[in-house]
């Protein structure tokens, strides 16, 4: 006779047990949200690695400013060409056709005296090219009609090798657009992501990351040493220029104190670096490059030991950034996006080198 026992029954979980077993739950329920968060969004670190970081990109951001400033010169500079190249053709068209309408004038005087020179009907054929291809056909030519003809093969050269030229300054306008979209795209895409890092941050971490370069450069002392830190604009103090020009030149950036950095800007409402160096030296009379890497050259190279009031200092390997020199270790630039035109010293980013306008 078969035996039934009872199936083993679990004793039931006693307060400790049952505390146990939630708080492992509540354990790897915890690990699994952290795991997913961290899948899905990098943690804060600390506020100096935001800081670097935001720096870096910021000044990714000014590289790609001052390579989309070149190419907006080259762009105007072309489109300028571009259009005068237009206006000679159209003038030039004008007067062949003038000319072609003078020597079918004298044609049909021609035709209806029972002759027309061979060398009048290849001039006023309608493909030129041909005439131009077979213009020894005017050696046939003689008299009044062989000057006027000389005259059309020349007009009509002329006028082909300005539309060539234009074609080119077209071309030229083309490829210096497609690389100004380029880089505005480059620099929005790093101030865009400078931005989302900042949004993580606490206004007073903010406040800090935004402000950093400010407490390290002192922005508003003045280059003898005295005087509140401030980005605000302030009397201007003597310039101790080498020249009555750079004197001028430092006495506007020291009006341009505390406008806004804009990136691609020339003022008078905001700058960016090389729009405030080149702005500056303008309104002393000299005409610089729009970039920093190519305001280097504008001038005589000084060594740091040189430096006068008046002086472009630049920064970085690819010459990035440039600002104003105005002696005492000091500089006016426009550092960066969401800051101001402001006083700093020329130690606080990597030295690249120096220039004296001339």
């Amino acid at each position: 006779m078969a035996s039934h026992r009872k199936p083993r029954q679990r004793p039931p979980l006693g307060g400790t047990a049952r505390t146990a077993a939630t708080l492992a739950l509540a354990g790897a329920a915890t690990a699994g949200t952290a795991l997913e968060g961290s899948a899905h969004a990098e943690p804060l670190t600390s506020t100096a690695r935001v800081k670097a970081q935001v720096e870096r990109y910021h000044r990714e951001a000014e590289e790609a400013t001052e390579r989309f400033n070149g190419a907006k010169e080259n762009a105007d500079r072309a489109a300028a060409a571009y259009e005068a190249l237009r206006d000679r053709a159209a003038r030039e068209t004008a007067r062949l056709n003038t000319a072609r309408n003078a020597l079918g004038s004298y044609a049909t005087a021609q035709y209806r005296s029972g002759a027309v020179d061979p060398g009048v009907q290849l001039a006023l054929s309608s493909t030129p090219d041909d005439y131009l291809d077979r213009a020894s056909a005017t050696a046939r030519v003689h008299g009044r009609q062989a000057s006027a003809v000389g005259r059309l093969v020349r007009q009509i050269r002329g006028l082909k090798q300005v539309r060539s030229e234009a074609k080119g300054k077209l071309a030229e306008l083309n490829r210096s657009r497609d690389a100004l979209a380029l880089h505005k795209r480059a620099v929005e895409s790093k101030l865009h992501a400078a931005d989302r890092l900042l949004d993580r941050l606490t206004a007073e971490q903010r406040r800090r990351v935004l402000d950093g370069d400010a407490a390290r450069g002192a922005p508003g002392r003045a280059a003898s040493g005295g005087g509140e830190a401030t980005g605000r604009p302030g009397p201007v103090p003597p310039a101790q220029a080498p020249s009555g020009r750079a004197a001028l030149a430092v006495s506007f950036a020291y009006g341009a104190l505390g406008k806004p950095y804009v990136w691609g800007a020339t003022g008078p409402s905001g700058y960016d670096c090389s729009g405030l160096t080149q702005a500056a030296w303008r309104s002393a009379g000299v005409a610089l490059p729009r970039t920093s890497y190519t305001q280097i050259n504008a001038g005589r190279r000084v060594g740091r030991a040189e430096l006068a009031p008046g002086d472009l200092v630049f920064f970085y390997d690819g010459l990035s950034h440039v600002g104003l020199y105005i002696g005492g270790g000091k500089m006016i630039h426009a550092p960066r996006p969401g800051s101001t035109v402001r006083i700093a010293g020329i130690d606080d980013m990597p030295f690249a080198g120096a220039s004296r306008p001339l």
